[in-house]
């Protein structure tokens, strides 16, 4: 992403007037001098007028607030955080008028019970649910997903903006949307109680196979807003499900299940992250977090969805309507053989690898390793987010391509993104591919414009991705500093990674520093070959991925998202890494 401004704190410098930059080191840039801005402030500089130097656009705040550094680095990283005023101007005339497609015909569903299951947080609402049982043993699944392409004309404004940006990145406490709040969090959210046009796939499946897809758009009703945290409840007895939609929940999980089931007999990977959420106060500082684990009520919600991309892209891949699907190329033989070889190095139970390996046998074989990670650390307590990174390192990077090329991790022969038009493009993409395939009254997209899109928004997905780690990492780096006041340690932690400058140990609920090597003592040591162990040459110790050591805080760099650890029982630097930051920031 461009990043057509500097962000930095205003110091003085001499006679002058400077501003640091926050995130990475670089030089100062100096400024006009302005009795509105207090040095300390974390502030926006564009440049000077009438040839003049750089000056102080917009202040943020002070550097020791979370919610000020968040919104710095989302600004810092080239993202507007707002739409030109024209832009919202047009979709809120498209929200008003009800679209701008009053001439297609549209299925009424607003009987049929439909529930939505979201974050507790969440505001922009994709899809909605709604099941039955049927007579002849199958579970029909309607799966109602926003219908964009009914507000959003290709080539419009707000379109060509949608373009630009190609996805909502989700920071903690904040969200710079694809689309402008008029349709992100209005006309197109799936909230209940009201009308909404929706584009709705309606499934049968049977014991975990779907036996028949039909598409069309429609107008749905919601009647029931439900978060993850609900239905996990409900599952598990202690809250009561309510009618209409109980019964419809319950076809749903059925569903699910036998679909999930399938998958994992098949050369899916098994694989088990977990989202870091932060618990903000009023004044911006982070007061907590806790991690969004994958739970059964997400496995509903992410099965279904699964069901419909594949779906969406079957019919858009023999119909050969031009659209973008989402790829996962199956890996490379040798990035396999390495994976074995590093599970092995770590003692967990790895597959024979044979000698002609295939593209297909190497997917396989991701596959079961993903397994064999999984149970061993089910079984041991220990390993999940190393063992877990050496699995993904081995997969090629999923992306966006015209050509349907499969999807390795999800085992899958045709995959594109449709559940989630109102946050990613792609999504937008395929709904117009999908509804002129079945005459439903928007153009097909044209072909000669699919490798361009695959290009553009594949790139920012990259970078919205990386910004919503780095600022993860400096959410929990806050969160860090006030939890030291209290609690300096030491800690009990795991490594999660070492490379030849030393090793990443994950600690204190999800914390994760770097201990140097230069601070571990036993004068020099060495990597391994696989990448897994780190050897003291003069003591023959060992340091290996998933090994659980006792660290402390040495230094705490929260802008740039940074822990440096020690190994317990080692002298901190002089004076303290945070604390000595913390008075440099004041």
């Amino acid at each position: 992403m461009n990043r057509p401004q500097t962000v930095g704190v205003l110091r003085s410098k001499g006679r002058f007037m400077v501003v640091e930059p926050l995130f990475e080191r670089g030089r100062p840039v100096t400024v006009e001098r302005d009795k509105r801005y207090a040095l300390g402030d974390v502030v926006v500089v564009g440049p000077g007028r009438g040839g003049k130097r750089a000056r102080v656009v917009k202040r943020l705040g002070k550097p020791d607030n979370a919610s000020v550094v968040l919104e710095a680095l989302m600004l810092d990283r080239g993202l507007r955080r707002r739409f030109d005023p024209l832009i919202d101007r047009r979709a809120a005339e498209a929200r008003d008028a009800g679209g701008h497609r009053h001439d297609v015909p549209r299925r009424d569903l607003r009987d049929l019970p439909t529930f939505t299951i979201d974050p507790a947080t969440a505001k922009d609402f994709d899809d909605a649910i709604s099941a039955e049982r049927r007579d002849d043993g199958a579970i029909r699944v309607w799966v109602h997903i926003a219908d964009v392409s009914a507000f959003v004309e290709p080539r419009s404004p707000v379109d060509r903006e949608a373009m630009r940006r190609s996805t909502s990145v989700y920071v903690p406490g904040r969200v710079e949307p694809m689309l402008p709040e008029a349709l992100s969090n209005d006309a197109c959210s799936l909230v209940p109680g009201q009308d909404r046009l929706a584009v709705t796939a309606e499934l049968d499946l049977r014991d975990g196979a779907c036996v028949r897809a039909a598409f069309f758009r429609s107008v749905i009703r919601s009647d029931e807003r439900l978060d993850y945290d609900r239905v996990d409840r409900i599952f598990a007895g202690s809250e009561p499900a309510r009618d209409p939609w109980a019964a419809p929940l319950a076809a749903a999980r059925e569903a699910a299940a036998a679909l999930h089931e399938v998958r994992l007999r098949g050369s899916a990977l098994e694989l088990s992250t977990a989202e870091p959420e932060f618990v903000f106060e009023a004044s911006g500082h982070i007061h907590g977090q806790s991690e969004s684990q994958q739970t059964e009520s997400h496995r509903v919600i992410e099965h279904l969805m699964i069901a419909t991309n594949e779906q969406v892209a079957s019919l858009l891949s023999g119909r050969g309507i031009p659209t973008l699907y989402r790829v996962h190329e199956r890996p490379e033989g040798e990035a396999v053989r390495k994976l074995v070889a590093q599970l092995e190095s770590l003692g967990v139970p790895a597959p024979e690898v044979p000698s002609g390996l295939s593209r297909a046998d190497a997917a396989e074989l991701v596959a079961e390793c993903s397994r064999t990670v999984d149970t061993f650390v089910r079984e041991t307590g220990h390993g999940r987010v190393g063992l877990t990174f050496l699995v993904l390192r081995a997969l090629k990077q999923a992306r966006y391509h015209p050509r349907n090329l499969g999807h390795a991790g999800l085992g899958l022969e045709h995959y594109c993104h449709f559940t989630s038009p109102i946050r990613r493009y792609p999504d937008l993409i395929c709904h117009r591919a999908l509804l002129a395939a079945i005459g439903a009254g928007e153009e097909a997209p044209r072909a000669d414009t699919m490798d361009e899109a695959a290009e553009w928004t594949s790139t920012r997905e990259r970078d919205a991705m990386t910004i919503e780690r780095d600022a993860d990492r400096v959410a929990r780096c806050f969160l860090l500093e006030r939890q030291l006041l209290q609690d300096a340690g030491p800690f009990d932690g795991e490594v999660t990674g070492v490379i030849g400058a030393g090793a990443f140990v994950r600690f204190s609920g999800g914390h994760e520093g770097l201990i140097p090597v230069r601070r571990l003592g036993d004068g020099w040591w060495d990597l391994n070959e696989e990448g897994t162990i780190l050897h003291a040459g003069d003591s023959g110790r060992r340091i290996r991925l998933g090994d659980s050591v006792r660290v402390v805080v040495d230094r705490v760099d929260a802008p740039r998202g940074r822990v440096d650890l020690l190994p317990a029982g080692e002298r901190r630097a002089s004076g303290g890494g945070t604390d000595r930051r913390r008075r440099r920031r004041s």
